[in-house]
């Protein structure tokens, strides 16, 4: 079974996070949520109160198949500037795990730590410009280039998860979690 480390801070938008931990959950993946901050309870940026599994410390050297970002603001900030979590996502790509993030965090974290670089991307509108050497893909709502897959923002959320989940089990996994949310 497939591990996928869902990285949450506060801020973090609240329909983006609790889908990809969703979908993702409902797929049958082991997914962690870990808090990069020093206490488990974030606020999400619309105030919806979600409790982390874990911290990030306490899973800074276990191996996932895939890392997942939200998006929002503040919240991509905070992962960006999580130096933690920005070695683990260097790790994590050196082996070819699967890096995600939608919305903000395409261009903010994935951007500003170099991991787009001859990629092709999309991300939140108005966010385009910190893909930095990326080619952006403003029209499409989720982009995958080698391991790196990117997603727009909150109305793709399902579709992007859904992705994730099709990515990390195959087509008939996510097909059969789509089909039961009626996708």
């Amino acid at each position: 079974m497939s591990k996928v480390l869902v990285p949450i801070a506060n801020g973090n938008e609240d329909i983006e996070t609790i889908t990809i931990i969703d979908v993702l959950r409902r797929g049958g993946l082991t997914v962690t949520v870990a808090s990069i901050h020093d206490t488990k309870p974030v606020v999400l940026a619309h105030g919806v109160k979600l409790e982390a599994d874990v911290l990030l410390t306490d899973v800074a050297d276990q191996v996932f198949d895939a890392i997942v970002l939200p998006g929002g603001m503040p919240g991509a900030e905070h992962l960006r500037d999580c130096e933690l979590l920005i070695d683990m996502l260097e790790k994590h790509d050196i082996q070819d795990a699967l890096l995600a993030a939608i919305c903000a965090s395409p261009a903010v974290v994935f951007g500003t730590h170099g991991f787009v670089v001859d990629k092709q991307a999309t991300c939140y509108p108005g966010f385009e410009a910190g893909l930095i050497g990326a080619e952006y893909l403003a029209n499409e709502p989720v982009v995958m280039d080698g391991n790196i897959l990117t997603g727009r923002g909150p109305a793709v959320a399902m579709v992007f998860s859904l992705t994730v989940l099709g990515n990390l089990q195959g087509y008939e996994a996510a097909q059969k979690v789509a089909d039961g949310l009626l996708c």
